[in-house]
């Protein structure tokens, strides 16, 4: 470990990190060394009102005080200071610091990076003992905040997240929960905390693992109604507010695939932030570590923003803090040329085939999607039933096509020789995508098959059961995939009964089941060499290009295999364990594309994310509700990743139909509908809106969000998401919807605010030859906001913005 490099009066102080995200260190008077200052806009805090490095509880060592929050722990008075270390590469800058408590021998050893120019602080806590006893840990801290500003002058933001309801974010005052107790009367700060829990193996059911602080001396927007509440049904919520405030903001993230836990409270007059993965308390996790054995957090990532003046590139201090958090997710994930083609999916479910495919109903499907520009083409559920009445919920594992649904070949039509299509397939595309990175190597993916066969999909198909179905997707130029819940097992499934019980979750020696099915432990290696076979028919034997990976029951709190202590460690032990599967199943296929769905946004978490390429943020089927979840997914999921349906019907009428794709066109567009069925005019509109999303995806891949209208509500009227391309003199776009109200609306675009230079305004959806006269869009230089006219509710419209001398050319 390197020495320090500065002393305060008590002890070691120093400073790290890189411009963007500064972050400076000193020592308390108990001697425990802290973090009193992140950031370039962060104020300086008094070491005695900032919090140590790491906060634990275990057995015989627990809180100094008696309440709700996961601070004041006997461990984080003792844990002192011993050396760190700095290290910098690959665009990263990484600061590790040695704590130790010499009474039990226990190490932590605190691991920050942060990607270099990004206001993004990654944390991560490694437990080592180092000691001569067990230790039985309960809960450790993954990032620890203190000296942030009093929680007189805070909004505190949480984002529900419900099936079919995800990503809403709303605000109130931390005060509203942090009463004020007048400390210095008491002389204690108040035990209450305002605290956040997720819990289960859907982690983001309930809320988003997610929040944020912003600092009130700005804007107060309600949006929609305009009260203020958020919520745009008109009623009066004081409390409650959008939080666009002009001031700085602070965004978290607690990337974990299982529990977690975050919780703010008054400190010193100031407000502090703990972020933890699960808990003993909360959770039901607990680990023992023997001698010798270590033990490493989830990770936690904390961005910071601060609103700049008008034309200085920003507008509130929340839109910065979540433009550094995507770019932040961009750095941290696996690479995958999937994040710079964004190719386009057609997927057979959504308010079209509802998990009932067939050769038959297949066919023509797959011909339409091929005429709208689709790329890559999903059969969702149901491929592999056999019964007739569809009752497969209970008895699915063995992943294996229905003889029903894909005649003339069955399982056989699964099993063939490795020399077939998909053989065929398998090889071309690896041989694309070797180049892992490159736009042109990757670029080849959405070629497989291109320029094969016929154009049609009439005749006879070249090989039968379903992989003459995934011939035929191929003939079409697309790149099949297929649905598959790989974690799952029905109870009438043969693998429930071929697989040894110690492979599936189970407490007190009894193998769990929820809604017929049985959970498989992926850390037990007769589990992992059944989803391996699986994987290896599906896309080594089969050719398919493309999984959507679904997981659609509720593990809480977890399982006790032999060698757990508590079902939450095991819980997390196997949610890591599939993420490193998954790691190892694109290791082996590096040209396939997986899609992470848990029932829509369930599983909608930072560790995930960062493993598989497209995240479903909805199973929304009413194209009135889901615009909030599209504009809202951003604050998630990068846009290039989040999966947004567009399902367009025969039965719509052209507005409908343009609502409904124009919805997508920001995010990842997941095309769905009957469109075999549609005119020649329907099938038009839709490949419009195909061919301007592909004239736009190559800015979107890099590109920040914004809200004009802060984050939508639920029932606002007018929403509003905009991309900014990360040139300075690079194009915007914004999605507007109009889903009631006035038809007209004016939108804030901070950063192109106080230009001296035109500002060119281009609608690009509804296309030109489609769009109303009445539906305009203005450009007001004088006060940087775009004045927007739609003519009839519901509609959307798609906006180019485009500044200085590309306005002129």
């Amino acid at each position: 470990m390197d020495g320090m490099t500065g002393l305060n009066r008590t002890g070691p102080a120093f400073t790290w990190g890189h411009a963007a995200i500064e972050t400076e260190f000193a020592t308390a008077a108990d001697g425990t060394l802290r973090l009193v200052r992140l950031g370039p806009s962060g104020d300086t805090a008094d070491p005695e009102a900032a919090l140590p490095l790491v906060e634990l509880t275990a057995f015989g060592h627990g809180s100094g005080w008696s309440g709700p929050r996961f601070t004041g722990t006997a461990f984080g008075a003792t844990l002192a200071y011993r050396g760190h270390r700095r290290d910098s590469g690959g665009g990263w800058e990484r600061l590790t610091i040695e704590l130790h408590d010499a009474e039990t021998g226990l190490t932590a050893l605190v691991e920050l990076s942060s990607p270099t120019g990004v206001a993004v602080l990654r944390s991560l806590v490694r437990l080592r003992n180092d000691g001569t006893e067990s230790l039985v840990v309960q809960s450790v801290s993954s990032l620890l905040l203190g000296g942030l500003p009093s929680p007189d002058v805070l909004d505190v933001h949480r984002a529900r997240n419900d099936w079919l309801a995800e990503c809403r974010w709303y605000a109130e005052p931390l005060r509203a929960t942090v009463a004020d107790i007048s400390v210095d009367v008491h002389q204690h700060d108040s035990r209450a905390a305002l605290s956040l829990t997720g819990r289960g193996s859907w982690p983001s059911d309930g809320h988003l693992a997610m929040g944020a602080l912003t600092e009130r001396g700005g804007v107060r927007d309600g949006g929609g109604d305009g009260n203020g509440d958020g919520d745009g049904d008109g009623s009066e919520d004081p409390g409650r507010v959008r939080g666009r405030g002009r001031g700085r903001a602070w965004v978290w993230q607690v990337e974990s695939p299982a529990g977690w836990r975050w919780d703010l409270g008054e400190r010193a007059h100031g407000t502090y932030l703990a972020l933890n993965g699960p808990t003993d308390a909360e959770h039901q996790w607990r680990v023992r570590l023997a001698p010798g054995e270590e033990f490493t957090t989830v990770p936690a990532a904390l961005a910071v923003g601060a609103a700049a003046g008008a034309g200085a590139g920003h507008g509130s201090g929340l839109d910065a803090a979540l433009g550094a958090l995507t770019a932040y997710r961009r750095a941290v994930r696996r690479p995958h040329p999937d994040h710079e083609v964004l190719p386009v999916i057609f997927n057979d479910y959504m308010n079209t085939l509802m998990g009932d495919p067939t050769t038959a109903k297949l066919l023509p499907l797959i011909d339409a999607a091929a005429d709208a520009g689709a790329e890559y083409f999903c059969i969702d559920s149901g491929w592999y039933d056999d019964s007739v009445d569809g009752g497969w919920w209970d008895s699915v594992g063995e992943w294996l096509p229905s003889a029903r649904r894909f005649p003339d070949g069955g399982a056989g039509g699964g099993r063939g020789a490795s020399t077939g299509a998909g053989q065929d397939a398998r090889s071309e595309a690896g041989t694309r995508t070797g180049d892992s990175g490159e736009r042109g190597g990757s670029e080849a993916v959405v070629r497989v098959g291109e320029g094969r066969g016929s154009a049609s999909g009439e005749g006879a198909l070249s090989d039968g059961g379903i992989r003459g179905v995934l011939g035929r997707i191929r003939e079409r130029g697309m790149v099949p995939g297929l649905w598959l819940e790989p974690e799952v097992v029905g109870v009438r499934s043969p693998v429930a009964a071929e697989l040894p019980p110690e492979a599936f979750f189970q407490r007190d020696g009894v193998r769990l089941t929820e809604q017929g099915r049985h959970q498989l432990d992926l850390r037990h290696p007769a589990a992992r060499a059944h989803l391996d076979k699986t994987v290896d028919r599906l896309v080594g034997d089969w050719g398919v290009g493309y999984l959507k990976l679904d997981y659609n029951i509720v593990i809480d709190p977890g399982t006790t295999a032999p060698g757990d202590l508590s079902p939450g460690a095991g819980l997390l032990g196997h949610a890591h364990a599939y993420l490193g599967w998954l790691s190892d199943v694109l290791d082996r296929y590096p040209h396939l594309v997986v899609e992470n769905c848990a029932s829509g946004g369930m599983r909608m978490d930072g560790a995930t994310l960062a493993v598989s390429q497209l995240q479903s943020t909805s199973d929304q089927q009413d194209p009135l509700r889901y615009p909030p979840i599209a504009a809202s997914a951003p604050t998630a999921v990068p846009p290039e990743q989040g999966a947004v349906w567009a399902y367009p019907q025969p039965e719509h009428d052209d507005d409908l139909i343009t609502f409904t794709l124009g919805g997508a066109l920001l995010g990842r567009i997941h095309l769905s509908g009957h469109l075999d069925r549609m005119t020649p005019r329907q099938l038009g509109l839709v490949r419009d809106a195909v061919d301007t999303y592909k004239s736009i995806r190559g800015d979107l891949a890099h590109a920040d969000p914004f809200w004009p209208l802060g984050l939508p509500g639920w029932t606002d009227e007018w929403l509003a998401l905009g991309l900014r391309a990360p040139e300075r003199h690079g194009p915007s776009y914004v999605s507007v919807w109009r889903r009631g109200g006035e038809a007209e609306v004016r939108l804030p675009v901070p950063h192109l605010a106080g230009r001296d230079t035109p500002v060119r305004t281009e609608i690009l959806h509804p296309s030109a030859a489609r769009t109303s006269a009445a539906t305009t869009t203005v450009w007001d230089p004088s006060s940087g906001e775009l004045r927007v006219s739609v003519p009839r509710a519901p509609g959307v419209v798609l906006i180019r913005l485009t500044p200085d001398a590309r306005a002129a050319a």
